[in-house]
């Protein structure tokens, strides 16, 4: 077998390895209108009692909804906040709903909306799924599992 065969084969198993990486990460759970498209949450250190978590959320339907808030047995309890800079200070704060028009997508992410998961009864750790329930004014709880994935911080230390 020659050099370029192996390079060749190696070329394609990266190719693959990165395209079977990007489908079991993504997932998506749709009821009725509201589509959650990728659920996921930062691992966290050893000790921490807080996380965070991160989505997609779209009301496919014609009529509004309103995000109430969710659970998880991982936390004590979900939080919902919202993150911003003020003069070069961040800013959380928790807000108690959050309305999502006809057709219209909330994204809850590292830097701006985001899930805090209070009283973790143990780290996340990645590669682990954690259940959520979502609960939604105007339209049906949606359960989802959040995918735990590395994070290059550690996970978000929130206090």
């Amino acid at each position: 077998m020659t050099n370029r065969f192996f390079t060749g084969l190696a070329v394609l198993l990266s190719l693959l390895a990165v395209l079977l990486s990007g489908t079991a990460s993504a997932h998506s759970y749709r009821v009725g209108a509201i589509l959650v498209d990728h659920p996921w949450a930062p691992a966290s250190l050893p000790g921490t009692t807080a996380g965070a978590a991160y989505m997609k959320i779209t009301n496919m339907g014609p009529t509004p909804v309103v995000l109430l808030g969710a659970t998880t047995p991982a936390a004590g309890r979900v939080e919902i906040h919202s993150m911003s800079m003020d003069g070069g200070v961040m800013r959380m704060r928790p807000m108690a709903s959050i309305p999502i028009p006809p057709n219209g997508t909330i994204v809850f992410g590292p830097s701006g909306l985001h899930m805090m998961l209070v009283g973790l009864g143990k780290p996340l750790e990645a590669e682990t799924l954690v259940p959520m329930t979502l609960g939604f004014q105007g339209g049906p709880n949606v359960v989802v599992d959040l995918s735990v994935e590395s994070s290059p911080m550690g996970g978000m230390q929130h206090h």
